[in-house]
């Protein structure tokens, strides 16, 4: 029976490691995605929208050239931005505002 584990695990590995390029984690797309265009949603419905700085374990979020959407509308910008991560939501990338003509 140790064997049949043994094999399982070993084909889940290689199954993921091979996989690597077209599965991703949560970690992998939020390592990927740092210095590019982000929408970060808060549990208060406001949108967050700049440069990915860093982010750590918590979810806490520092961006850059932030603009502050409340209802879908522009209300406030910031050079940067720091976001705790008990008010994430959620983390999209953004390949353009809708100013730009998405």
């Amino acid at each position: 029976m140790s064997t049949g584990g043994e094999k399982g695990s070993t084909g889940g590995g290689e199954k993921g490691s091979g996989g690597g390029s077209s599965v991703k984690t949560p970690a992998d797309f939020l390592k990927s995605i740092r210095g590019c265009p982000v929408v970060v949603k808060l549990n208060s419905g406001v949108d967050y929208r700049g440069i990915l700085a860093c982010l750590d374990g918590y979810m806490n979020i520092a961006m850059e050239q932030t603009e502050e959407y409340v209802n879908g509308q522009l209300k406030n910008k910031y050079g940067d931005a720091f976001i705790r991560g008990n008010n994430v939501l959620y983390i999209s990338t953004s390949k353009r505002t809708l100013a730009e003509g998405a």
